[in-house]
């Protein structure tokens, strides 16, 4: 396979920087992605289309192609006696807690903690990248042909928004 088409599976690293220049994330090992499926978001999936093994591809995403525009709705206050004592900012939740005095926000979100105070735990819904203009450097690493077990799941398993919440970001970048 000698370009990115679809569907195929591209190993990619990338840089990441938001849209003043400031590092997000390094993916320095590279990782696979189903082209033509739902590992990638449609802007870099359609910038990857075309492109050669070898290629560094410049991508400029604004924030209703990436993650979407913050969304104040999004956040609540909930008491603290609802968290474990153990609870620090940037810890992430599954839906609002059993006993939640916001029960009309939505339950399928995960929340993440942005501040903790003796009586309240202020909570966030939306993606860490939201609101966010990004600018990505990718590099196409290798190319394969894709499974069919891959095409039917549409996915290899490591979606762009996995890999960007696993970690792979600096340990001082604003991702985590």
């Amino acid at each position: 396979m000698q370009e990115i088409q679809t569907p195929c599976v591209a190993s990619l690293t990338w840089t990441l920087h938001d849209a003043q220049g400031e590092l997000i994330d390094v993916l320095e090992e590279a990782t696979e992605f189903l082209v033509g499926g739902d590992d990638l978001l449609a802007k870099v999936e359609e910038a990857l289309i075309g492109q050669p093994l070898g290629a560094e591809v410049p991508i400029a995403l604004q924030p209703e192609e990436a993650f979407g525009d913050y969304r104040p709705e999004l956040t609540c206050f909930e008491a603290r006696a609802l968290f474990p004592p153990q609870l620090e900012v940037g810890m992430r939740f599954e839906g609002l807690p059993e006993g939640a005095a916001t029960p009309d926000m939505p339950k399928d979100v995960i929340y993440t903690v942005t501040e903790i105070y003796p009586e309240h735990v202020v909570l966030d819904g939306n993606h860490p990248l939201a609101g966010i203009g990004l600018r990505m450097h990718v590099q196409v690493r290798a190319l394969r042909e894709a499974t069919p077990e891959e095409i039917a799941a549409r996915s290899v398993g490591n979606g762009l928004v996995d890999v960007l919440e696993s970690g792979s970001a600096p340990p001082d970048a604003t991702l985590h």
